[in-house]
Parts: structure tokens; C-alpha cells; sequence
């Protein structure tokens, strides 16, 4: 009978937390990085030839992260304890690039923010509205989820905005929605809203830097289109 070799009997170099310690976690292909959260595989299959075949059941790591509960429990090898120990994963990832643009250089265009975006609502099933607050050097002060549902004139209040901005001493602002369908172009809602709040935000000395949409991977300013 074939028994899986351990990973703990595997050359020290081929061993995913040992190459990552000594190539860096960027050497590391996918299924080896989700190797080392899973620890341990299951009866005759080591954490790597599970997270091989995890990957190939979900097809990508991407759609692993964004399973939900039920989905990912449902896999063989998985459960409840890995879906937290995986989301926690995220989440901390999500707060160290909240905490690296806050402390880092300042967001004045539509690429500064891009990736941020991308990682706090790409994979969102349902749409959200968003506000990022910033300083006079335009660095960020605060991510804040404003809205839920569709964004229209009924959903999205500039009044609040207003309110919220100057509560937090705001020189600036970008806002931000993304579109679940994936598809990131500017509906003529979008532009309505946009120059609703621009012209609120105007009122109190306080600029709109930018609307930025979020799709499948791709976003589009429309400051970038001229809509600003």
C-alpha cells in the first residue's frame, strides 16, 4: 500500500514553511502558502496535497477566500475551524494595509487607493458604498462602509457625508463603490451621486478628490474620466 510521505521527511528545501523562512513567502506558490495555514493534511494525504486538491476544487485561491461559510465547510479536509483560522488570516491582512495607507504616502490619485479597494470589496456579493476620509497632505484618516444596496439618489446621502467628513476634521474625500456584477463602468446614477456629493462637500471647503468603482479585479476613476 502507498503511504504519503510527511512533509516533516521531505528535503528541508522542499518543506513550504522552511522555503519560506529561507526564500521569502513570495518564493511560495499558492498551494504552499495555504499549506502552511492548513498545518496539517488528512489520512494519507499531507497539508500540501490538500491544499492542492482544495485549490483545484475551488479552482483558484481567489474563490477559496471569498467562499462562504457553508461552502467552505462542505469541502472535505476543511471545516469550521479552518474557515476562522483562514478569515482571521485575511482580516489581518486587510487591517496591516488600512494601517500601511494611513501611515503611509499620501492617496491624491486614483492608483494609491486601487489596491485597497480591490482587497476591501471585490469580492463582495452585495454592493457597498464607502468613504475614505483624508488630511490636508491627503493621507488617509479613516475607511468607513456608509451604505449598503444599490446606489442610487435614495440610498447614498450627501448630508451625511458632509456630517461625517467634518466630524473627522476631513480636507478630502474618495468614495468608493464597487459593483458585484464585475463590470466597473460608471452608470448615469453613479455620476448623479458623484457630483451631488461634490457639490455638498464643496459647501464645507472640503474637495472630492474622487469616485472610484470597483469591479473584477479592474476599477475606474471617474475623476480619471473627467466626471470630477
Amino acid at each position: 500500500m502507498l503511504v504519503a510521505m510527511a512533509i516533516r521527511d521531505w528535503p528541508i528545501d522542499e518543506r513550504p514553511r522552511e522555503k519560506l523562512l529561507e526564500k521569502g513567502a513570495a518564493a511560495l506558490s499558492d498551494a504552499e502558502l495555504l499549506a502552511i495555514l492548513l498545518r496539517t493534511g488528512t489520512r494519507g494525504h499531507s497539508a500540501l496535497d490538500l491544499a492542492r486538491t482544495v485549490l483545484q476544487s475551488f479552482r483558484s485561491l481567489r474563490n477559496l477566500i471569498a467562499a462562504d461559510r457553508q461552502r467552505f465547510c462542505a469541502e472535505p479536509g476543511l471545516g469550521p475551524t479552518r474557515f476562522a483560522e483562514l478569515q482571521a488570516a485575511i482580516e489581518i491582512s486587510r487591517r496591516h494595509l488600512t494601517e500601511k495607507m494611513r501611515a503611509g504616502p499620501s492617496l491624491g490619485s486614483p492608483r494609491a487607493t486601487q489596491d485597497f479597494l480591490c482587497a476591501k470589496l471585490r469580492d463582495l456579493e452585495h454592493e457597498v458604498f464607502c468613504c475614505l476620509y483624508l488630511d490636508k497632505r491627503h493621507r488617509l484618516i479613516e475607511f468607513q462602509e456608509l451604505f449598503r444596496g444599490t446606489i442610487d439618489g435614495a440610498s447614498v446621502h450627501p448630508r451625511e457625508i458632509v456630517k461625517l467628513a467634518l466630524q473627522r476634521n476631513s480636507a478630502a474625500v474618495i468614495v468608493a463603490h464597487n459593483h458585484p456584477s464585475g463590470v466597473a463602468e460608471p452608470s448615469q446614477a453613479d455620476e448623479l451621486i458623484t457630483q451631488r456629493i461634490r457639490e455638498a462637500l464643496a459647501l464645507v471647503d472640503i474637495r472630492l478628490l474622487d469616485h472610484i468603482i470597483v469591479g473584477d479585479g479592474v476599477s475606474v476613476s471617474l475623476a480619471e474620466r473627467g466626471l470630477i
